[in-house]
């Protein structure tokens, strides 16, 4: 069933932003030019390295446990089950950060600031700092809450996770989990499985801290309710 991404709606800055959706997948994008051609390009390339794995190894897309597969050679497919490993979930728990990410790449080929969402799932590469709010359901924090996002730290994923809003399989009460690294994957992965630990508020700060000791996650946000908790480098605004 397709959800209405209304927070798609309040993006604001100077960039040309546009809309491709092929199948399941649905990216808002924006760019210094209209890249539609090359994104709905890059989309089929993602899904069809994607869709091959899955033809031989039908576990990958509903493990809700990390797979490990020695075999596998292809990078992206690797990312996801590295980021599953790490963060102790599913490796498709990662298939929207990677997907932005790898679209997020090709386009920067052509465009010197590139914005890539995918379901909550972000890619940023950009020449100037930018700022990300936070959509986090019926929470008082909704639309309060900022990360700035200093130009040197680009490119970078920023993740969230909700088990109060969204389609996605969730087992946590969190109402949004956000999580920062340069592996867009693996903050896709672990925002899945932060927001998993989090059933109440008592909950959010070792969710948090587990979270932040995972190598290469470089700041972790949990919001349930009015509690918010925040770890790692990261400039709320």
């Amino acid at each position: 069933m397709y959800e209405k991404r209304f927070y798609r709606e309040i993006f604001n800055n100077e960039l040309i932003k546009f809309n491709v959706c092929v199948g399941e997948t649905d990216l808002f994008i924006g760019c210094n030019q209209n890249l539609e051609k090359l994104t709905y390009k890059a989309i089929i390339q993602v899904r069809k390295i994607l869709n091959d794995y899955i033809n031989i190894n039908k576990h990958f897309l509903t493990s809700l446990v990390p797979i490990y597969d020695m075999n596998n050679k292809h990078k992206r497919i690797d990312d996801m089950l590295k980021a599953g490993q790490k963060a102790d979930v599913g490796p498709f728990a990662a298939v929207a950060g990677m997907v932005a990410e790898y679209v997020g790449k090709r386009l920067k080929e052509q465009s010197e600031e590139v914005f890539v969402e995918n379901g909550g799932d972000i890619f940023i590469d950009s020449i100037s700092d930018r700022v990300v709010g936070i959509y986090a359901g019926d929470s008082p924090l909704t639309g309060k809450i900022n990360i700035l996002l200093k130009k040197e730290r680009f490119p970078i994923g920023v993740c969230t996770s909700s088990g109060t809003v969204g389609p996605s399989l969730s087992f946590g009460k969190a109402d949004a989990v956000v999580v920062i690294s340069k592996n867009t994957a693996l903050a896709d992965a672990v925002a899945t499985a932060t927001c998993n630990r989090i059933k109440e508020k008592n909950d959010v700060q070792n969710a948090i801290e587990w979270a932040y000791n995972i190598k290469d996650i470089e700041g972790v946000i949990a919001i349930l309710g009015d509690t918010l908790g925040a770890i790692g480098d990261i400039e709320l605004i």
